[in-house]
C-alpha cells in the first residue's frame, strides 16, 4: 500500500463540501498545505468527487474556475468552523445560499461501448452549476440536526479538517485514523521514549 502523501486529494470526510474545505491541510501549522494548486488537481478533484462523471471533457476549467472553487472552499471552511463551534455564519450563509441558488447540471444516462448504462452531463460543464451542487450539500449538511451532530473537528495538532464522525459509539477522533491518527500515534511513541 502506498503512503499517502499531504498533497493528496482528501475524500474521508463524508460530505462532498467538507472533501472540498478538505483540499486545504494543516490549517494550524505554519505550512498549510494547498491541495488545489492548479487547474489539473481541480479537474482531478471534480472527477473523484464525483462532480462529473469519468471521462467528460474538462477543457473549460481554467484559472477562473480555480479562484472559484477556492473562494468557495475558504467559505465553508468559515461556515462549517463557525457551526462547530456554536457561532452564527452571518454574511457568509448568503453566500452559499447564493452560490445553492444555480440550478446543478443535467445529467443524463446514455449508452456506452459495451453497452452498459452510463451517467453523462447533458452539457458542458458549467462552474457555477458544479458549485451549486457543491454548496447544496453544504445547506444540506447544515440543516438536518442529525449530520450538523455528527460534526467533528479533527483533534490532530495541526489539522483544521471537519468531517461527520458516523463511527459506533461516536468516538472517531481523527479526520483520518492513518493521516492524523498516524501522526499522533508517532508523536506519543516519541514523547514515551524522550522520557524513558
Amino acid at each position: 500500500m502506498a503512503s499517502a502523501s499531504a498533497y493528496d486529494l482528501r475524500f474521508d470526510s463524508g460530505r462532498l463540501c467538507l472533501d472540498l474545505v478538505a483540499t486545504v491541510g494543516g490549517r494550524l501549522s505554519e505550512a498549510p498545505v494547498e491541495r488545489l494548486d492548479g487547474v489539473d488537481r481541480l479537474k482531478a478533484w471534480l472527477v473523484d468527487a464525483g462532480l462529473v462523471p469519468r471521462g467528460t471533457a474538462l477543457d473549460v476549467v481554467d484559472g477562473v474556475w480555480l479562484a472559484r472553487f477556492r473562494a468557495a472552499r475558504d467559505l465553508l471552511h468559515r461556515i462549517v468552523h463557525n457551526e462547530v463551534e456554536g457561532r452564527a455564519a452571518g454574511a457568509d450563509l448568503e453566500r452559499v445560499n447564493a452560490l445553492a441558488a444555480t440550478a446543478p447540471p443535467a445529467v443524463r444516462a446514455v449508452r456506452a461501448a459495451d453497452g452498459a448504462l452510463v451517467r453523462r452531463l447533458a452539457a458542458v460543464p458549467d462552474c457555477g452549476a458544479l458549485l451549486a451542487q457543491v454548496a447544496r450539500d453544504a445547506v444540506e449538511l447544515l440543516t438536518d440536526p442529525v449530520a450538523r451532530g455528527q460534526l467533528r473537528q479533527c483533534e490532530g495538532e495541526t489539522c483544521s479538517l471537519v468531517y461527520l464522525d458516523t463511527s459506533r459509539g461516536r468516538r472517531r477522533r481523527w479526520c483520518s485514523s492513518e493521516v492524523c491518527g498516524n501522526r499522533e500515534r508517532v508523536a506519543r511513541h516519541r514523547r514515551r521514549v524522550t522520557r524513558a
